[in-house]
């Protein structure tokens, strides 16, 4: 009787491309979900210029003599994770009594003025009410003043990245009114610093109209905190990037 014969195994042959295409598939589907989640964000940015992908730890750049109270602002503003607390501290070192407008008292500039941290560093807000007549894109004096107190801290964080954004509150809605109105009032922020000689690279310009409110639109009180100028000074280090 002859010896059975051993079956060969069946070549797997391109058995392969299965596992390949499954994968393929499953990365087609990964990036068209993030493309579906990054048209969902339906915000109007204008970018002044390209922004260098920055890493590492700050460098500082004080141009010229720079006072103690520059250095310990800026110092703050490097630790994010304090500002919450050093709220009133900050504002008392940049905005001492004897730079106030004329017009303008301390409880006033208490109320309008934030300090926030944001995961890329600290965010200066502040509300139309110390910036704009109703309605209107351009600084007045009184806004000026303000702003030229943030001019040496700039300076100094020579090369921490700048964005000013523009909000607006609910009432209009989601017009495209809005959304210029908010533009024109960062872009005029931005404006002044640059005229201040703070080096247009470091500096974009966002417009996010009534989106991304602080506070219920319901209210007067809530409209008015949120009808605001945003100026994120980026000094939280970059981990990477593309």
């Amino acid at each position: 009787m002859g010896r059975d014969k051993v079956k060969k195994p069946a070549d797997p042959g391109g058995a392969w491309l299965v596992t390949f295409s499954d994968l393929v598939t499953l990365l087609l589907t990964f990036f068209v979900l993030l493309l579906s989640m990054a048209s969902m964000d339906h915000s109007f940015i204008t970018r002044v210029t390209i922004m260098p992908a920055e890493l590492g730890f700050l460098d500082k750049r004080g141009s010229g003599r720079v006072t103690a109270k520059v250095k310990l602002v800026s110092e703050f503003l490097e630790r994010p994770w304090e500002v919450l607390e050093r709220q009133n501290r900050i504002k008392d070192l940049l905005f001492p009594d004897d730079v106030l407008p004329p017009e303008m008292d301390r409880a006033t500039l208490n109320e309008n003025l934030k300090v926030l941290a944001k995961p890329e560093g600290v965010a200066l807000v502040l509300t139309d009410k110390l910036m704009f007549p109703l309605g209107k894109s351009e600084l007045d004096d009184s806004a000026k003043m303000l702003l030229y107190q943030f001019v040496p801290v700039l300076d100094y964080l020579g090369t921490a990245d700048v964005n000013v954004s523009g909000y607006t509150d609910n009432v209009g809605g989601m017009s495209l009114s809005n959304f210029q109105l908010s533009g024109d009032r960062a872009m005029a922020v931005l404006t002044y610093f640059v005229k201040q000689g703070i080096a247009n690279e470091r500096l974009s310009v966002s417009a996010y109209g009534p989106m991304f409110p602080l506070y219920s639109n319901i209210s007067p009180e809530g409209r008015n905190q949120n009808r605001r100028v945003e100026i994120l000074i980026k000094t939280t280090p970059h981990m990477g990037g593309y």
